[in-house]
């Protein structure tokens, strides 16, 4: 049985998505991106404020981006906090 491939797929913190292994890309109307030249990995937009989506152009870290993985990480922690310090008293 042949293996296939592996492709990884990386969140990077507070960054894009890190696509390593061999892909094919397409966008929304069936064309393919030609990613000849990309080498072994493409970093693809999370933030939404890049000039080349799908493609990263590093706008993520002059607009502050955050990734949802830390902002969700952060808000739980501190529900944790707020529960753990237990009800507020009645005024």
């Amino acid at each position: 049985m042949e293996q296939r491939p592996i492709v990884e797929i990386k969140a990077r913190r507070d960054g894009p998505y890190k696509v390593t292994g061999p892909i094919r890309l397409i966008d929304a109307d069936g064309n393919e991106y030609d990613l000849a030249g990309q080498g072994e990995s493409v970093a693809l937009c999370r933030c939404g404020g890049s000039s080349t989506k799908p493609f990263c152009d590093g706008t993520h870290s002059k607009i502050g981006f955050r990734g949802a993985e830390r902002a969700v990480a952060e808000a739980d922690a501190a529900a944790r906090a707020r529960r753990s310090r237990g009800p507020r008293p009645a005024d």
